[in-house]
């Protein structure tokens, strides 16, 4: 990808283009991808934050007499789901996705949620429905082009990636020019490491991320994020000893080579990590699992 221009058409590969969302940020980069796949009839996979100028360049990316079968989303953050619903007005294509905001939480994201006290929620479009759910290995058919639904929780709960041959669209799950936040309760740090190992196993040419350009060495990728989640719960169990810690403390200490502006996010991946080794019997929090707790290696 090298046009990085908000808004304008890139074909990436026969049957493929991509139009980048005006949202560039710290967490978005360039901005969202949002993909067009097919001809004739096609999918708009991720439409993107909630801009109508952003639509209608979706639109005016469609060649004449094309229409829009389906509408995708990868996962119902900010930037990707809020145009989805727009744009289906438009063009009468249902909305695809693994659920609303709090499908597929894990029973222990669940149980931390009800009890309050560990943040997170950022970017949520608390709004979105989907019109169709897609549980995991689901077939989607349109004119000429095909995807198989792979639920991927991590990220987000109710993340998919979408297989399209050997080609993949990864969300936010695998991006090439950053690692993923892992926010709890959206984010699952047991769910992302499993879900990145599922995708590692597979043989795919390219993956197609939400933000950035196309990776691709895949597996590569994929097996490195793998190895750098495992380094920083190194990190992380280095730093615990038996005198309490905070996340603060420690995203300071493990951090230490990022702006300032990302602290934040370093913090919610780090707490992360702690769940991830408490329901391991690596870690133990004081006086209870919360953002705000202490806490000792065990």
């Amino acid at each position: 990808m090298t046009d990085k221009r908000p808004d304008t058409v890139e074909r990436l590969e026969p049957g493929l283009r991509r139009v980048l969302a005006p949202n560039p940020s710290p967490m978005t980069h360039w901005g969202t991808n949002t993909y067009i796949l097919g001809e004739g009839s096609v999918a708009v996979i991720d439409p993107g934050p909630d801009n109508p100028g952003h639509l209608a360049e979706i639109l005016a990316a469609l060649d004449p007499g094309e229409i829009v079968s389906h509408i995708l989303v990868t996962h119902s953050h900010l930037d990707h789901s809020p145009l989805a619903a727009p744009l289906a007005m438009v063009t009468g294509a249902p909305v695809l996705g693994f659920g609303d905001s709090r499908a597929g939480r894990s029973a222990v994201m669940q149980a931390l949620a009800a009890q309050g006290g560990i943040g997170g929620g950022e970017g949520v479009d608390v709004s979105f429905i989907p019109d169709e759910t897609l549980p995991d290995r689901t077939r989607i058919d349109g004119d000429g082009w095909t995807l198989t639904a792979h639920w991927t929780p991590g990220h987000f709960g109710n993340h998919l990636c979408f297989a399209w041959g050997a080609a993949v669209f990864t969300g936010d799950h695998i991006m090439g020019w950053a690692s993923s936040l892992v926010s709890p309760p959206d984010g699952d740090l047991t769910a992302f490491m499993a879900s990145t190992r599922q995708l590692a196993a597979r043989c795919d040419r390219v993956y197609y991320p939400g933000h950035g350009a196309p990776i691709a060495q895949p597996q590569a990728r994929a097996n490195w994020l793998i190895r750098h989640r495992e380094a920083r719960e190194a990190a992380i169990l280095a730093e615990l000893g038996a005198k309490p810690q905070t996340i603060r403390t420690l995203a300071a200490s493990i951090y230490h080579d990022i702006p300032p502006a990302l602290l934040p996010a370093a913090e919610r991946n780090v707490f992360a990590h702690l769940i991830d080794l408490a329901a391991r019997g690596l870690a133990q929090a004081e006086p209870s699992l919360a953002f705000t707790a202490r806490f000792t290696r065990t």
